[in-house]
């Protein structure tokens, strides 16, 4: 590993529109997340105060949203373009390795 690697940092970042994201962390943990859990889980502050106040901040269905586009930010994140206009949030590598480790001792 070269050296700042680690458990969070995001080496690979492959998007697929339809689909969803997937992420290899720099120790060579591999996640995917699919559209509408991103959409459903959106970090922004008007989906999280959703969220807090107990509304979704999201309700649609698998297959109800894609991605128009995504870019990185920096080294730390990536954020997302939806179909359904949504565009505001921005998606920590840290907190998605976290999401997807709280999913792994979640599961049946």
């Amino acid at each position: 590993m070269s050296e700042g690697a680690g458990p969070t940092r995001a080496d690979k970042v492959d998007v697929e529109r339809d689909r969803g994201l997937t992420v290899v962390f720099g120790d060579g943990h591999e996640c995917f997340f699919a559209n509408d859990e991103l959409r459903r889980g959106c970090p922004c502050a008007s989906c999280r105060d959703a969220r807090s106040a107990g509304r979704e901040a999201w309700d649609g269905g698998p297959g109800d949203v894609t991605i128009l586009d995504a870019e990185l930010v920096g080294h730390w994140g990536i954020s997302f373009a939806w179909s359904d206009g949504h565009g505001t949030g921005i998606f920590p590598f840290d907190s998605l390795r976290e999401w997807c480790e709280t999913r792994a001792t979640e599961a049946p």
